[in-house]
C-alpha cells in the first residue's frame, strides 16, 4: 500500500474508532445552526489532516521503528476510549497522574470483558495491519508534496474558522483531553514535568518547639473518594453512621477538597497553605520539631515522607489479621503510641475503603448491609441502586473503621488524643453519566469536591468551633494546634479548636 493511503486510512479509522466522545462534546455545546455545523466539520478536516500528517511523517521518517510507534499509539487508544466511554474520564494531566500512580492491585481492578474486547478489536486487530501490511514510501518529492498539501488544508479551514476560535479555547479543556492519541501523550509530558517539579527538596518551614511536655496523639485518617451526602452524620437518609452517630465527642464539617484526585488532595490536606510550591508537609515538620510521626497506608498518592515509620500495602503485610481490609490500619495502634518514646505523637492512616469501581470488594461480607450491589468494574453496567448500595456499605465500613480508632485511643491513660478523618475527593455515582472522579475541580459536579470532615477529642479539654465551612487545609492548622507545636506557620483561623 501506499504511504499516502495508508497514513490517510489510519488517520480516518482513528477518528471513526476513537472520537465518538470529543464529537459528543462538540455537539452539546455548539448551536443547531449553520455555523454549529461549521465548526464540527472544521474539527473533521482538521483532525484527519493533522493525524495524516503525523501518521505519515512517522512512518515516513521512522519506518520499521514508525510501525512499532504506530502500533503502540493504537493499542493505546483503544485503552483509553474503554475507560472515556466506560467512566467517563477526561485524559488531562491529572488524569494521567492517577494512571502513573495507580498500584498494580488497582490497576487489576479495572479488568472485564468488555476491556479486553476494546484492545483486541480496536488496538491489536489495527496494530496487526499496520506491522503486516508492506508499505511503499514513494518518492521525496511525493513526500514533500503531501506534506504541504496536509499543512495547506489545516491553515485554511483553521483560518476560516477564525470567529470560532474562542469558542474552541473555551472548550480546549474538555475536548483537547478527548483528543486521542494526543490527549494522553502530551499530558503525560505535562505530568512528568510537574512531578519533577514536585520532587524537589521541600522547602523547610520555621523551626519550632513544643510549649509543652503533655502527652498528646493526634491520629489522622485520609478517606479515599468518601463524599459527604452519603454520611448519615450529614443528613443522608440511610444509616451509614451507626457508630459513629452514637459518640461522644464527634464533631462534623462540611468541606470541600483541594481536587478530585488523590495526590493533589493528599497534598492538600498535609500543606500548611495553598503557596504553588512544595513545602514541608505536616508529618515530616512534626517529626523534624521533635515529635513522632508514623504513617500507615493501604493506598497511594502520598509525597515523600521522612519520618520515622512509613509502611504500605499496611493490610497486606505479614503477620496482618483482617488481611486486605483498612480496619487492619488501626490493629495494634495504641501500642504503636505507647512504644513511640515522645510525649507529641502524630500517626496518619491512609485508607482506600470507597475506591472504585470494585466497590463492594471493599469491606468484609458482615458489612453488605444494604443489595444488591455493583459487581461490575463497568459501573455504567449498573444500576443506580446497585452503585449507592455497594458504595454506601463501604461508608458503613468507613464507620467501623473510625470507631475503632476512637476506641483504640479512649485506651490510653494519661494522653490527649484527637482523630480527624477527612477525604481526599468525593466521588460520582452515575449522576450525570460521571462515575468515580477526576474531572478538572472548575467543571466537577459537586459529588466530586464535597466531602466529610469529621472531628473527635478524647475529652472537654479542646473546643471545637463551629465553623460554617471548612477546607483541607484546616487539617495541618488543627494538628499543629491541638499537639502545642508553637510555630508563626500557625494560623488559628484555620483551626478547628478554640483557642486554649
Amino acid at each position: 500500500m501506499r504511504l499516502t493511503w495508508m497514513a490517510l486510512l489510519l488517520s480516518a479509522v482513528n477518528l471513526v474508532f476513537f472520537h465518538v466522545p470529543f464529537f459528543r462534546v462538540v455537539a452539546e455545546n455548539v448551536e443547531a445552526d449553520f455555523n454549529g455545523v461549521a465548526i464540527t466539520a472544521s474539527m473533521v478536516l482538521i483532525m484527519l489532516a493533522a493525524n495524516f500528517l503525523a501518521f505519515y511523517l512517522i512512518l515516513y521518517l521512522c519506518r520499521v521503528v514508525g510501525k512499532a510507534l504506530m502500533s503502540i499509539l493504537f493499542i493505546g487508544n483503544a485503552i483509553s476510549i474503554y475507560f472515556i466511554n466506560t467512566y467517563e474520564v477526561m485524559l488531562d494531566d491529572t488524569m494521567m497522574g492517577n494512571v502513573f500512580n495507580t498500584n498494580t492491585t488497582e490497576a487489576t481492578s479495572y479488568y472485564s470483558t468488555a476491556a479486553i474486547l476494546y484492545v483486541l478489536f480496536m488496538g491489536v486487530l489495527p496494530a496487526l495491519f499496520i506491522c503486516l501490511t508492506k508499505i511503499n514510501y514513494g518518492s521525496v518529492k511525493r513526500f514533500f508534496a503531501n506534506i504541504g498539501v496536509a499543512l495547506g488544508i489545516i491553515l485554511v479551514v483553521a483560518f476560516s474558522n477564525a470567529p470560532n476560535w474562542t469558542w474552541i479555547d473555551k472548550q480546549a479543556p474538555v475536548i483537547g483531553s478527548l483528543l486521542l492519541p494526543w490527549s494522553y501523550i502530551i499530558n503525560s509530558i505535562r505530568y512528568q514535568s510537574q512531578q519533577r517539579e514536585r520532587n524537589r527538596v521541600a522547602i523547610p518551614l520555621p523551626d519550632a518547639t513544643f510549649s509543652n511536655d503533655e502527652k498528646a496523639v493526634a491520629v489522622l485518617v485520609i478517606g479515599e473518594s468518601a463524599r459527604r451526602d452519603h454520611f448519615s452524620l450529614y443528613g443522608y437518609e440511610r444509616d451509614t453512621n451507626p457508630l459513629l452517630s452514637k459518640t461522644d465527642g464527634v464533631h462534623c464539617y462540611a468541606a470541600k477538597s483541594s481536587a478530585t484526585y488523590t495526590t493533589a488532595g493528599v497534598q492538600a490536606i498535609l500543606e500548611h497553605a495553598a503557596t504553588g510550591d512544595f513545602y514541608e508537609v505536616l508529618p515530616d515538620y512534626i517529626y523534624r520539631c521533635g515529635g513522632d510521626a508514623v504513617w500507615r497506608s493501604t493506598n497511594w498518592g502520598e509525597p515523600p515522607l521522612h519520618i520515622r515509620s512509613v509502611t504500605f500495602d499496611y493490610s497486606s503485610r505479614e503477620g496482618c489479621k483482617v488481611c486486605g481490609y483498612d480496619e487492619e490500619l488501626a490493629s495494634g495502634l495504641k501500642e504503636e503510641i505507647l512504644s513511640s518514646g515522645k510525649n507529641k505523637v502524630l500517626i496518619v492512616l491512609h485508607t482506600s475503603t470507597s475506591h472504585g469501581p470494585s466497590y463492594n470488594q471493599k469491606y468484609p461480607a458482615e458489612f453488605e448491609r444494604f443489595s444488591p450491589v455493583c459487581t461490575s468494574v463497568e459501573l455504567s453496567k449498573c444500576s443506580q441502586e446497585e452503585l449507592f448500595n455497594a458504595y454506601d456499605n463501604s461508608i458503613i465500613y468507613t464507620d467501623y473503621v473510625l470507631s475503632r480508632v476512637i476506641e483504640e485511643l479512649k485506651g490510653l491513660d494519661g494522653w490527649k488524643s484527637c482523630m480527624l478523618f477527612v477525604s481526599d475527593h468525593g466521588e460520582s455515582l452515575g449522576e450525570k453519566n460521571l462515575y468515580m472522579h477526576g474531572v478538572p475541580l472548575n467543571i466537577a459536579p459537586k459529588e466530586q469536591y464535597e466531602i466529610p470532615f469529621i472531628a473527635w477529642v478524647s475529652d472537654s479539654s479542646r473546643v471545637m468551633k463551629t465553623l460554617p465551612e471548612v477546607s483541607q487545609h484546616h487539617v495541618f492548622h488543627s494538628v499543629v494546634d491541638f499537639l502545642n507545636l508553637n510555630t508563626p506557620v500557625l494560623d488559628r483561623s484555620l483551626s478547628i479548636f478554640e483557642q486554649e
